[in-house]
């Protein structure tokens, strides 16, 4: 299991903050308990299955949305 934090570049809505926040929980391998979208630091911080999924797919499911990544951070747990 991994642990990561996507900054985007910006959230400008509180739907915006939903669309993603349901994009990443229909992912597998996702920890649906932990995906939460921070909209005024514009961060998604979520925990996934690293042998189901991987940070480029996750970053790839926010992107085909319209929205930037600024960067990912990654960390085992």
């Amino acid at each position: 299991m991994q642990k990561a934090t996507i900054q985007l570049e910006t959230l400008t809505c509180p739907s915006c903050m939903q669309k993603i926040e349901k994009a990443v929980k229909a992912l597998e391998g996702v920890d649906k308990e932990s995906v939460e979208v921070l909209f005024n630091s514009s961060k998604v911080k979520l925990n996934f299955d690293d042998e189901k999924l991987s940070i480029e797919k996750i970053e790839n499911a926010i992107t085909a949305m319209g929205y930037e990544i600024k960067k990912s951070q990654v960390k085992a747990l």
